[in-house]
């Protein structure tokens, strides 16, 4: 990073004070007391040389300085005996509805035991990167028990990410009646890569759904093709029509449930808990993970614009980072956080944590915290690097985080 871009960065730590959020639209609540953890000047976190010399489009856009959590917090281990965890979410009654890689869901109670199986899914392609994924609850579960889920579904001569939707019966350990609701088209005979797959409800009840670009050239050419589903976040229905007010919605040549394209892998996505955004968090190649700010109807630039390199070491395409028309990321990583899920910290059990942004990490073994003001990263904190696990997904409730991992262990991080 060029000098002037790091003492921007490092001011804007200085000036940093936690994640709130003020109740008007035009940033955060300057009134909030101050955190001391995040007035402590720290250095960028990351001392390992980036994969490339690439100059980011702003200051503070790539290594920003770190902050230091200073509420005294506990880790625990709830469990090791997941399998291969994909998601975790609460149910209502505070217990977890986990997704396991190979085709089923598991009910655990609080303490992390294992309460019920639950299968009767459909079939899914769990080779690589593939299986059952996310899995999302329906706004009126608790009268209606309708969840959804993503996957990589056999289909046709290929594979697709599908989203379906059923009901839940946990006495009989099955999904009564499972439809598939979306399919991002088309399907790929022989990637087992890149589905993205996140699921996440909007106050409307919409869901936003991710799906990656296969992993395989002519996808990286569709993810800026309106007519084709792989690189994309879509926004749709329950029943899996385009959601109104979608921004291709008229239009011949474009998919009407696109929401945003030229996305790589997006497997993270949330809405900030104060203004109602739409975050995701993609992998990049070789360096260049990305966190954007998605709108509708903008283009995040993949594969024309990167922040990263093939995997051999060479420049992608004309090797852009800009370009009129498409969107920088608020923040990337070069080496990779690889990340995984995320949430926001909606509660204030740990006060400098409020409406941080929480990505877990996978190929950098650690979960990252960022500190947003006013849609910029200003501080990043590393959690739980210590047990050098891949963090695949992480979910919040009551004033705590909770996070599986490939390893097959379930986390809990909560104040002392």
């Amino acid at each position: 990073m060029r000098r002037v871009d790091y003492l921007f960065a490092a001011a804007l730590t200085f000036v940093a004070i936690g994640c709130n959020y003020g109740s008007s639209a035009s940033g955060y609540d300057r009134s909030a007391p101050s955190v001391q953890a995040d007035t402590t000047l720290l250095p960028p976190l990351e001392k390992n040389p980036p994969n490339t010399k690439y100059r980011p489009a702003f200051p503070g856009q790539t290594r920003i300085n770190g902050v230091k959590t200073i509420t005294p917090y506990q880790v625990d281990q709830l469990a090791e005996d997941l399998g291969r965890p994909w998601a975790i979410i609460l149910l209502p009654d505070e217990r977890f509805l986990l997704t396991e890689k190979t085709g089923f869901m598991q009910i655990r109670n609080a303490d992390g035991s294992l309460v019920k199986k639950i299968t009767g899914l459909p079939k899914v392609d769990d080779r690589d990167q593939g299986g059952l994924l996310d899995v999302a609850l329906d706004p009126n579960y608790s009268t209606n028990r309708i969840i959804y889920w993503s996957y990589s579904e056999p289909y046709k001569k290929g594979n697709v990410t599908a989203v379906g939707k059923g009901k839940l019966n946990e006495a009989s350990g099955s999904v009564e009646n499972p439809v598939v609701i979306f399919r991002a088209t088309p399907e790929h005979d022989n990637s087992t890569l890149h589905y993205g797959s996140r699921l996440i409800f909007d106050k409307d009840g919409n869901l936003f759904v991710s799906a990656g670009e296969r992993a395989r050239l002519d996808g990286r050419a569709q993810a800026q093709m309106l007519n084709s589903g792989l690189g994309k976040v879509f926004k749709i229905t329950k029943d899996g029509k385009p959601a109104p007010g979608n921004p291709f919605i008229g239009r011949t040549d474009a998919m009407p449930e696109i929401y945003s394209y030229g996305h790589r892998n997006p497997q993270s996505l949330d809405i900030h808990p104060v203004t109602g955004d739409l975050w995701e968090a993609e992998f990049g190649p070789r360096g260049g993970d990305e966190l954007n700010l998605v709108k509708a109807g903008k283009n995040y630039g993949w594969p024309t614009i990167t922040f990263g390199l093939e995997y051999s070491g060479k420049k992608i395409g004309d090797s852009l980072q800009q370009k009129a028309g498409m969107e920088q990321p608020v923040y990337y990583w070069d080496p990779v956080h690889s990340p995984g899920g995320m949430v926001f910290y909606k509660g204030k059990a740990i006060p400098e944590w409020e409406n941080c942004l929480f990505i877990g990490g996978l190929g950098s073994n650690r979960i990252a915290r960022l500190v947003i003001k006013n849609n910029k990263v200003v501080g990043e904190e590393w959690l739980l690097a210590d047990k050098q696990e891949r963090f695949r997904d992480i979910a919040y409730h009551n004033g705590m985080l909770f996070a599986v991992t490939d390893g097959g262990k379930l986390y809990r991080i909560r104040k002392k």
